[in-house]
């Protein structure tokens, strides 16, 4: 079979950089930045970050080819910053905003058992349980 082993999508072997960057020699302010053993979820949220932040000209990413997991994202700035320095700070904004989400997951399933909290709703949304007298549902297979 021509797929690698599953570990090897995600586990860095013996000496393996995670991070490789090289700068644009043919472009101002711009670097390809190669990030080992991650594919499309990291790579668009990273894009999506660094678009959002107002030094980035350019920010894309690229999988080369499914079976291989690294993603190449490449960067251009307006000169004030540089695009190694961006990506830093995209990532950190990222981890941030994940453990905020994190946070707010969490709390939300802490008030699940608490009094007062809003019921379950069956198969029908809250308020709206049909039942057919001496029939069974659909749902009762």
């Amino acid at each position: 079979m021509n797929a690698p082993n599953r570990y090897e999508l995600y586990v860095l072997e013996e000496g393996e950089r995670p991070v490789e960057v090289v700068e644009d020699t043919k472009i101002p302010n711009a670097a390809t930045i190669k990030i080992v053993k991650q594919d499309h979820t990291l790579g668009n949220m990273l894009r999506a970050q660094l678009l959002s932040m107002p030094q980035v000209l350019f920010a894309g990413y690229k999988v080369p080819h499914p079976l291989h997991p690294y993603f190449l994202i490449k960067v251009q700035t307006d000169g004030t910053v540089a695009p190694t320095a961006l990506v830093e700070q995209a990532c950190q904004k990222l981890i941030a905003t994940i453990a905020s989400l994190e946070a707010k997951f969490k709390r939300e399933f802490t008030f699940k058992g608490v009094d007062g909290a809003v019921p379950e709703a069956g198969p029908y949304g809250q308020g709206a349980e049909m039942s057919w007298p001496g029939q069974k549902d659909y749902l009762d297979l």
